[in-house]
Order: structure tokens, then sequence, then C-alpha cells
């Protein structure tokens, strides 16, 4: 069974593993944090897309309002000219003219028609997008100040647990804590194990005849002979 130097180890170890858990869920928290904002980014940019597609079906309905006065203007000029030229063959030129400008009006006036749509869907697309925005990241920065308020709350927690670990240190030979801070400074916690059925518990490896009687005497420590681990014999 435990001697009273492995019981205080087994505390500190204990204190130490729950310290450790609270200082990961700290190190999430940032993480957690990013992926959110990334997440708000990514909204935002789609959003920004949107609005961008709307803006550019709007500038290209002023592109084709612009052409359509042109050839419209144009048009009227042609007329103007055709009242007052006197050759059959000038005359029949400029009706041809006007045919084709009239030809061409009518395709720009379909094109705006075309985009006049796509401009009414854009803006109820960029509508709908806006409040599935609004809502995605109203959701999101929610989540954002529970993750702050964890995260204060961990703070207190962990501050709590550090000052837990201080105090089941102050009673362990400074020897034996140097041994355990070795240790645990390693991957592969716990590093204070039992023996059982003559096997560390840690490496789950069979100890050595000597390991097994040194850990029954009175209140030493023992580490396996094959992980290095501190292993104690248990009844």
């Amino acid at each position: 069974m435990p001697t009273p130097t492995i019981e205080k180890l087994l505390i500190l170890q204990d204190r130490d593993q729950k310290r450790m858990a609270q200082e990961g869920l700290l190190r999430a928290i940032p993480r957690d944090v990013a992926a959110i904002e990334k997440k708000i980014a990514g909204e935002q940019t789609a959003m920004e897309a949107a609005r961008g597609q709307l803006q550019q079906l709007e500038l290209k309905k002023k592109a084709l309002e612009s052409e359509i006065a042109a050839a419209t203007e144009q048009m009227a000029r042609y007329r103007s000219q055709q009242i007052q030229v006197k050759k059959n063959d000038e005359f029949h030129a400029l009706g041809l003219e006007i045919e084709h400008a009239q030809s061409a009006i009518g395709a720009l006036e379909e094109q705006e028609l075309e985009v006049m749509y796509a401009i009414d869907e854009a803006r109820r697309k960029c509508a709908a997008a806006g409040e599935e925005q609004k809502r995605n990241v109203g959701g999101h920065e929610a989540r954002i100040r529970l993750l702050h308020e964890r995260e204060a709350a961990l703070q207190a927690e962990l501050r709590t647990a550090q000052e837990l670990v201080a105090a089941a240190r102050e009673g362990i030979d400074e020897t034996v804590r140097r041994l355990y801070d070795r240790l645990a400074g390693k991957p592969g916690l716990p590093v204070v194990v039992a023996i059982r059925e003559g096997k560390c518990e840690g490496c789950h490896l069979k100890i050595s005849s000597n390991i097994d009687s040194e850990t029954r005497k009175a209140d030493k420590v023992v580490t396996c002979d094959q992980c290095g681990r501190i292993v104690y014999w248990e009844a």
C-alpha cells in the first residue's frame, strides 16, 4: 500500500493533472475564438461578394443606358439627315443606318431588360443574405462572448488549482520533488503508478524482484527499472 511520501505524491499528481487539464482548456479558447472569427470574416466576405455582384450589374445597366442613349441620338441624327438629302441613294443609305440603329437599340434594350431582372434577383439575394449574415454573425458573436466568460472562469479555477499544487508540494522532500518534476516534464503522465501483478501500471512491463522488494520498504521512493516512473506496491 502507498507510503506517506507516495500518498503525498499521488495527491500532488492528481492536482497537477487537474491544473494541466485547465491549462489545456485555456489554450484551446483562443483557437476556438479564432475559428469563430474566421467564420465571421467568411460571412462578411460572402456578403461583400453579393454586394459586388449587384454593383457590377448596376454598372452594366448604366453602361447599357448610355449605349441606348447614344444609339438613339445617332438614329435621330440619321433621320434629320434623311429629311435633308435629295438623292435616293443617300436617302436609302441613311434608311439602312436607321434600321441598323433601331436593331442595335432593340438588342441593347433586351440586354437591359435581362440585366434589370438580374438586378432584382441580386437585390433579393442580397437582402436574404444580409438577414442570414446578421443571424449567423449574431450567433458567432454570442459564442465568442461565452468563450471569453468561460476563459475568465477557467483562469480563476486555474489560480485555485495552482495554489493547491503549491500546497501539495510543500510537504514533500526536495529531492523527491526534483525527481517528480523531472519525470512530470516528460510525456507519459501519470508518473506515480502502482505495481499490480508484478507489472508497472505505467509501462505495463514486469519489474525486477529487486524493485518489487524495494517498494515494500517503509517510506522509500522507488522508480521502475523499465520506464523510470515512480512506483509503489499496492496490496
